[in-house]
């Protein structure tokens, strides 16, 4: 498939702007769900693995459903798909604050606004990296700083509005902020793929049509036919008595004639229309066995293979600190008179900066994203370890500012993700890579809580994460070491004005 150039500019910086606020008031609140976190334990009194489930599913479910984000914005477009997913996200955090239980915050919170999370960061990634090829680092590293600036910022507005106006009023309020992705979303103004004019319907499209129109056709000539014969005999019987016999003798000729033509014609078209049918159902499973068999091709990539393991393991032992290093201040019997800005907030500023300078370092063309990427992941792992040796304030914010600006390799996951399968396959291969970090993000929190309740401290559960991460960067090291340089010589010899990348290895 052949795509129009991208323009690196133009509109398209209008996109990054509305990206950024998109993402900025979307996962505001669900990146700063530690803060509410807090409250709800407090409130409904559940273990923390039970209640650690609410922010797990706010991020994660939206990822999960990425396959099925991806298909909506490729069919419908991403401006429809951002307006109706900004009323998801608003409606589903005000529904939050009439919560009776727990439970009701799974399906609220975590899945409502959770699929509305999704739907829009597929919407934006994808119609930012449609504006954008030269500077598509560091348009998308602008665009994902929106979530980390909205982690600082929401970090410290949800405590505020909790205290001015208790939980119930906080979610409210953050709802209402949330409409302002509507107004965002009305002006992602979409990219042509081609100048060319679409192509003419085939027969077999227009056949519903001429069916349709034919059946209306058929049934009015019958009843035309039956008034006609009946009003045309009357009248001839009426008037001229002796020719009656002769013209009614005739006209039936006429009109038994007319009546098997229709005949004919009618049964024609029910055969075309069954026809049509069974070349309709043959047709969408001829698209999901081609689906399938891209997703195989997909996955004989060795370093798209290697890719998705090193996700999902990444986001099973590196999101937790997100949730739950404020709970883990709280363990380590931290007075809040030390606290100088929420740890939380040291995440997210740390998170903004590091999504900037990675994306800016994506564009450069002495360096390797796919092994930037993965250095970020084993410096994770090494934070990881060192947390539960952390017991004051300021080592904990040191680690915290260190894991969130790692944490801003997000911003040049969809670039690696490009350079390994194509922007063809793009939508399709990020939609899968995306299901898998969602199922990291599910898991890995829960699994911390769990920790937790089973041996009332944080250090096997943060041994266990940091042995996740490692893993992941250790695999996706060795997979991509033979290979990355044949991706990026193929890539490099392309025509200016098309992207058509081929994939890395087969195996």
């Amino acid at each position: 498939m052949v795509f129009r150039k991208p323009p690196d500019g133009g509109w398209g910086w209008v996109i990054v702007v509305v990206s950024f606020f998109t993402q900025f008031l979307c996962y505001g609140s669900p990146l700063a769900v530690g803060v509410l976190y807090l409250e709800w334990l407090d409130a409904f009194g559940e273990g923390k693995g039970k209640t650690a489930w609410v922010g797990s599913l706010a991020n994660g479910i939206g990822l999960l459903a990425s396959p099925v984000c991806s298909i909506c914005v490729s069919s419908f477009g991403a401006r429809p798909v951002a307006i109706f997913s900004g009323f998801m996200v608003a409606g589903g955090l005000m529904m939050s604050s009439f919560a009776p239980n727990i439970y009701f915050l799974y399906v609220s919170y975590g899945i409502v606004v959770g699929l509305g999370c999704g739907l829009l960061y597929t919407a934006t990634v994808t119609i930012t990296c449609q504006y954008f090829d030269k500077r598509r680092g560091l348009a998308l590293g602008l665009i994902s700083t929106g979530s980390s600036v909205g982690l600082f910022i929401y970090a410290a507005l949800q405590r505020e509005l909790i205290e001015l106006y208790g939980l119930d009023g906080c979610l409210l309020i953050v709802g209402a902020l949330s409409l302002n992705i509507l107004a965002c979303g009305s002006l992602m103004r979409p990219l042509e793929s081609s100048s060319s004019s679409p192509p003419e319907k085939t027969c077999v499209d227009k056949v519903p049509d001429q069916y349709f129109v034919y059946h209306e056709k058929e049934k009015t000539v019958e009843e035309n036919i039956s008034i006609l014969e009946k009003g045309y005999s009357d009248e001839k019987c009426v008037n001229n008595v002796p020719d009656c016999k002769q013209e009614s003798i005739l006209n039936k000729n006429v009109l038994s004639s007319i009546n098997i033509n229709e005949k004919d014609t009618y049964k024609k078209k029910v055969v075309e229309q069954t026809n049509f049918c069974k070349q309709l159902a043959k047709r969408k499973w001829q698209l999901y066995l081609t689906y399938w068999k891209e997703t195989m091709v997909l996955f004989k990539n060795k370093v798209f293979s290697a890719l998705f393991v090193a996700i999902l393991l990444f986001d099973i032992g590196g999101f937790p600190p997100s949730l739950l290093m404020e709970d883990v201040a709280r363990s380590a019997n931290i007075s809040e008179d030390d606290y100088y800005m929420p740890l939380i907030s040291i995440i997210g500023i740390m998170t903004t900066v590091g999504k900037l300078i990675l994306g800016i370092l994506a564009d450069f063309k002495w360096v390797n994203t796919l092994y930037l990427y993965v250095t970020t992941l084993l410096m994770t792992g090494v934070a990881l370890f060192a947390i539960p040796f952390a017991k004051s304030y300021l080592t904990l914010a040191m680690l915290s500012g260190i894991l969130g600006f790692l944490t801003g390799n997000w911003s040049i996951f969809p670039y690696v993700t490009t350079k390994t399968v194509g922007i063809e396959k793009l939508t399709h291969a990020y939609g899968i890579l995306m299901f898998f970090a969602g199922l990291g993000n599910s898991l890995g929190p829960p699994i911390v809580g769990w920790f937790y309740d089973w041996t009332q401290e944080y250090n096997t559960a943060f041994y266990f994460s940091g042995f996740c991460v490692l893993l992941g960067g250790f695999l996706l090291l060795l997979a991509a070491l033979p290979c990355w340089n044949a991706c990026t010589n193929q890539s490099s010899k392309l025509p200016p004005n098309t992207y058509s990348y081929k994939v890395a290895s087969n195996a």
